[in-house]
């Protein structure tokens, strides 16, 4: 029994192309079989915040997710470029230590028809399949949720075709709310997986959603949780006050923002699941200086919409700071926290 609230669309359909649109091509960086380049959309000019590298707008939705209701024209705010433009990052940062523990535990499920079957929640472009899949072995189906179809078909398109030991990897979307699972929305599901997702949620919603990975006995690989410590090199006196205005700004309208991985380990335990944590932090440099830019641009524009009077002053040091990376003298460590919960099996399995 799947969500009544989404829309599915069969293993191996894929969405339609979306229509053409107006793009500025601003690098050459592409995600593995997308075979397209980084885009400005319109009204996006060069030196400003890609959609997703910064304040949303409307504090408490997250566009890939729809943590909220949304009209039917509420635009998606994060842009395929934000999610091409970290996926590297992302991929160099998420816990290789988990993957053991979660490998034996996959390892031991009864086998089905098809293999695995992972739901990914809030896919994006699909960057989490793109990661994981290579990286089990054994036949894989993937359910790609997400409420943007333009997204969805990326993630469609670009998801990878194999395991790592060869077995076959297959995939279905499913566009929709997905803020409100429960186990029958998870029946037969081997896995759940997200990136970035936890510190969109409030405390309740991470409650549901350990209830339901309890209830239908699924483990869940939760990366890349904001952990609310950002590390500069060289330091600056302004950065600790950005940081704590970045911080606030990410517990708006009650979202758990830095304290969510903290929430969800409490959660998941409660509900007996065996829960593991461990360090994912981004390390950011003039290797990856478009990034870099745009977290930065991000980072100080959330604060400042936080905390106005900081303007003037944060003016000055994103100039600075931008000088500093445009010479290879700045160093960022974005701190962020994988989470592995292994919930109880409901059907026997170890």
């Amino acid at each position: 029994m799947t969500n009544p609230a989404t829309t599915t669309q069969q293993s191996g359909a894929i969405p339609a192309q979306p229509g053409p649109r107006e793009v500025r091509r601003v690098t050459d960086g592409v995600v593995p079989g997308l075979g397209s380049s980084i885009e400005f959309g319109p009204g996006q000019a060069p030196g400003g915040v890609i959609p997703g590298a910064g304040p949303s707008g409307k504090p408490g939705s997250r566009p890939t997710v729809k943590l909220r209701e949304a009209g039917p024209d509420d635009p998606p705010r994060y842009a395929p470029e934000w999610l091409e433009l970290r996926e590297p990052a992302d991929a160099a940062a998420r816990a290789h230590d988990l993957l053991d523990p979660l490998r034996i535990r996959l390892a031991n499920l009864p086998g089905k028809p098809g293999g695995v079957v992972i739901h990914d929640l809030g896919c994006g472009t699909g960057s989490m399949g793109r990661w994981l899949a290579p990286r089990l072995d054994g036949a894989q189906h993937w359910i790609l949720h997400d409420r943007d179809p333009y997204l969805l078909h990326f993630a469609a398109v670009a998801s990878p075709r194999s395991a790592a030991d060869g077995s076959r990897v297959s995939v279905e979307t499913r566009r929709g709310d997905i803020a409100r699972l429960t186990p029958d929305a998870l029946q037969g599901a081997s896995l759940v997986t997200a990136s970035a997702l936890l510190d969109v949620l409030t405390r309740e919603e991470i409650d549901t959603f350990a209830a339901a990975c309890a209830g239908a006995g699924c483990p869940a690989l939760l990366t890349l949780s904001v952990a609310g410590r950002v590390e500069l090199t060289p330091s600056h006196p302004l950065d600790a006050e950005l940081a704590q205005a970045f911080n606030d700004h990410q517990r708006r309208d009650g979202l758990l923002g830095p304290d969510a991985v903290t929430a969800a380990a409490e959660a998941f335990s409660e509900h007996g699941a065996t829960v593991r944590l461990h360090p994912s932090p981004w390390r950011l440099g003039s290797e990856q200086a478009a990034l870099t830019e745009q977290w930065l641009r991000g980072w100080i524009g959330a604060a400042v919409e936080e905390r106005p009077e900081l303007r003037a002053e944060a003016d000055v040091y994103l100039t600075k700071r931008l000088a500093a990376l445009a010479a290879g003298e700045l160093r960022v460590t974005v701190h962020h926290v994988d989470l592995l919960a292994l919930s109880r099996p409901v059907d026997g399995a170890s």
